[in-house]
């Protein structure tokens, strides 16, 4: 089994920048990439940036780009989101999610989310 858990949301301004933090523990944890994914209230849960595990290539939906960096550190399992110049918009819950092979396609571990909002 793998746990995915979020840590570094928080209330900020607009402008501001934040760092989440998604840790991954389990005793067979292998991941070939790791997602953010994000839900604003009364909204479908949606895309945000992903990362390769082994390669480090990395994918942003066009709302987030150029604002935001994903990042791993293998060595401690953990991906990061590097989230600058925030937006009201930018306001949801946060969650990291884990996809462990290359097909199907689809995330099989989700963490509990982290708050984020960005007042203006």
């Amino acid at each position: 089994q793998v746990q995915l858990v979020e840590s570094g949301g928080g209330l900020v301004q607009a402008g501001d920048s934040l760092r989440l933090s998604c840790a991954a523990s389990g005793r067979t944890f292998s991941s070939y990439k790791m997602g953010w994914f994000r839900q604003a209230p009364g909204k479908e849960r949606e895309f945000v940036a992903a990362i390769r595990w082994s390669a480090g290539t990395s994918y942003y939906a066009d709302s987030v780009k150029g604002r935001f960096t994903i990042s791993r550190d293998n060595a401690k399992n953990t991906v990061y989101l590097q989230m600058n110049s925030l937006k009201p918009e930018d306001t949801a819950v946060y969650y990291c999610a884990s996809q462990t092979l290359p097909l199907p396609p689809r995330y099989d571990y989700w963490g509990q989310g982290t708050q984020v909002t960005v007042s203006s």
